[in-house]
């Protein structure tokens, strides 16, 4: 049988500490993620769904089906993307980048994703909802539902925000994205 499995985490478990908290990582990384890879693994057991890549599943799915594929994309993406205070050539525009996303992720109502993709837009998705099946692809992931960050910063997404941009971005791979 095909089966999803969830990748290691790019760093330890406090390595983002004082920033992100191990227990915040724990729950987000191991019981969120871990959480949809499991609902994703048991909806396509046996359906033309089970030995498909998962940007085409995204691609071509609806309902829980398609919800649990873009959250495991999702959340794959964002725990990629972090790195603490790593020393990385800034990116051309990184400070108009950061603008726009604070632009973006301030005024954002509910749960959902801050997405820079490969051409430099920034974007934003509701809930489950991904560049990948709009067939955009992203350089950069902000998650915004609050498993994210309430266990460190309670109701002051702004403050995470800011957290994320200034220290937790990992630059490299973003230049990586915006050059694809």
């Amino acid at each position: 049988m095909f089966s999803l499995s969830q990748f290691p985490l790019p760093f330890a478990r406090d390595a983002l500490e004082p920033y992100i908290s191990a227990r915040t990582i724990e729950f987000h990384y191991e019981k969120h993620l871990g959480g949809y890879i499991n609902n994703l693994n048991n909806l396509i057991t046996g359906t033309e769904f089970e030995n498909m890549p998962l940007a085409d599943i995204i691609k071509n799915s609806s309902g829980k089906l398609f919800n649990n594929a873009a959250q495991v994309f999702n959340h794959d993406f964002f725990f990629k993307c972090l790195e603490k205070d790593g020393n990385y050539a800034p990116v051309p525009g990184q400070e108009k980048i950061k603008s726009d996303i604070r632009a973006a992720a301030t005024p954002f109502f509910g749960s959902g994703w801050v997405w820079l993709l490969s051409d430099g837009t920034v974007i934003t998705t509701a809930n489950a909802d991904t560049p990948v099946a709009h067939r955009q692809t992203p350089a950069l992931a902000l998650d915004l539902w609050e498993h994210a960050y309430y266990l460190d910063y309670q109701n002051r997404r702004a403050d995470f925000v800011d957290i994320f941009l200034e220290h937790l971005v990992n630059w490299d791979i973003v230049s990586k994205g915006l050059n694809s």
